[in-house]
């Protein structure tokens, strides 16, 4: 027992001592200490990581009614993974100043992107403007040595990870090349009129946390993405998608890429949205929707999306680059801030999620059918739920937070040696007044709170200190979270 009484003054005198040294401290930091500080004395001096995946196990259990069959569209493709860094050393371009592009029309455009987007450690999603240099680039990136090819398209992901459970059927629709049938899992059921002749290629470019080049330095590890995707970008599976539901009958629909339609003109764009609403309106009332946004720019095309698909599908995933990007093109709350400053903030992010369900959600003023927001970052996840329609949301919150230490570490358990938390040990639960003050309790690493009429899942994510592949992460995490939900029938 000394020994736990040893560390516990120790770290209280360090604390005390830092403080001394520099008063003005950032508030991170000092909740850091203090918060290290406060879980020694509760007792346990065990691995955090340990105590929160030995918790995980046994919270994670299945919903009293399961899904059987999936209906999963419409963007799909073929992912070339590779360095960033070594690609656009081989296209021959040097370190510089990074600048985001909304679209991307050059190399050097290209360049400057991913460099300010490695910068901040964050993803991003772009188009590429130009077929011809795409496609010299796409060659240059495929024939690299270390090159990969991976199921790409966040629908095709998302139908790939919940193939994997054997007890399911999963129809996929998209556009559906030689090279991607044959990376698909056998138990993924392909429409004939998905199949065209020549794949779509979206080149991921990754870099490791800490990766250098120049001046640069990634603050963790994430990846850059783009192409020149006309198939997906036109969303030219949709009604094929929608149509196959009639003989597929799935009891959960899972829908992605609209976000793809940024390549498109303003004009194809409205049209097409308009299309898609129509689409997705005829899907049947008692099957359940999950829309899974992606990185978008145009804030014009994202608030159409909100205010016009949002009430017609039950749930949404998406990350904080989506979040932020949301509340600023619909004047939501914290819409001010430029960019999140290291791990979000919990109570902007909460606050956020409960505007979105509050504005834009199933309310006794709203005919909307939204009652679910699945939110995912690198340090933790939350699920947000309507109270009355969804189930066993502990248990898919948890799913989702371990499946990203598992994929991200490429191991079919947790393996704490390999990952870390780097979560708040504390958080306000909103930025408003009258918010609860939260502490990470690694025995209990779901925690919960309720506000006018929502509930607030919160788990911290155990991050894999150096992941294999981040591709198709939050995929995984969303597909992993449906897994384990259950709708109430209304």
């Amino acid at each position: 027992m000394w020994h736990k009484s040893v560390c516990v003054a120790l770290l209280a005198l360090a604390t005390g001592y830092v403080f001394l040294l520099d008063p003005d401290l950032p508030d991170s930091v000092v909740k850091s200490l203090s918060g290290s500080l406060l879980y020694l004395l509760r007792g346990d001096l065990g691995s955090p990581e340990s105590s929160m995946a030995a918790a995980w196990d046994a919270l994670i259990t299945q919903p009293a009614k399961q899904w059987n069959r999936v209906a999963v569209g419409v963007n799909a493709c073929v992912d070339v993974v590779l360095s960033g860094v070594k690609l656009l050393q081989a296209l021959g371009l040097d370190a510089g100043d990074g600048q985001d592009h909304s679209v991307l029309r050059t190399k050097t455009d290209l360049k400057e992107a991913f460099i300010h987007f490695m910068g901040k450690g964050a993803a991003a999603e772009r188009f590429f403007s130009d077929a011809e240099s795409f496609h010299q680039i796409a060659q240059t990136a495929s024939e690299y040595p270390t090159a990969q090819l991976y199921v790409g398209g966040n629908a095709a992901l998302i139908g790939q990870k919940i193939a994997m459970n054997p007890d399911l059927k999963v129809l996929l629709c998209g556009p559906i090349g030689p090279k991607l049938q044959e990376l698909l899992d056998e138990n993924v059921i392909v429409p004939a009129e998905s199949m065209q002749e020549f794949d779509e290629f979206h080149l991921i470019l990754e870099y490791r946390a800490g990766e250098e080049w120049g001046q640069l330095r990634a603050p963790n590890a994430n990846r850059f993405i783009f192409s020149h995707d006309l198939s997906n970008g036109a969303m030219n599976m949709l009604e094929v998608f929608v149509s196959s539901l009639v003989e597929f009958q799935p009891d959960l629909v899972v829908l992605s890429g609209l976000h793809m339609m940024e390549g498109q003109t303003k004009e194809m764009r409205q049209k097409r949205l308009l299309e898609a609403v129509a689409s997705i309106s005829d899907i049947p009332n008692d099957v359940p929707v999950h829309l899974e946004l992606a990185s978008m720019t145009d804030p014009a095309l994202m608030s159409e999306i909100i205010h016009k698909v949002f009430p017609l599908v039950n749930s949404i995933g998406l990350n904080e680059q989506e979040l932020l990007f949301l509340t600023q093109a619909a004047f939501g709350p914290h819409a001010s801030l430029a960019s999140w400053s290291g791990v979000p903030d919990v109570g902007v992010v909460s606050d956020i999620l409960f505007w979105i369900l509050k504005e834009h959600g199933r309310t006794s003023e709203m005919p909307s059918e939204l009652t679910r927001i699945h939110f995912h970052t690198l340090a933790y996840h939350l699920l947000v739920t309507v109270d009355g329609y969804w189930a066993n949301q502990v248990a898919a919150v948890a799913a989702g937070a371990r499946v990203a230490g598992t994929q991200a570490c490429a191991t079919k358990s947790i393996d704490t040696s390999r990952v870390f938390l780097k979560a708040p040990l504390e958080f306000a639960t909103s930025k408003m007044e009258g918010a609860s003050r939260i502490s990470l309790n690694p025995g209990e690493p779901v925690s919960e709170w309720h506000r006018d009429g929502i509930t607030f899942h919160y788990t911290p994510v155990l991050v894999c200190k150096n992941p294999l592949q981040t591709v198709g992460l939050g995929d995984a995490i969303s597909a992993e979270g449906l897994l384990y939900s259950e709708i109430y029938p209304h």
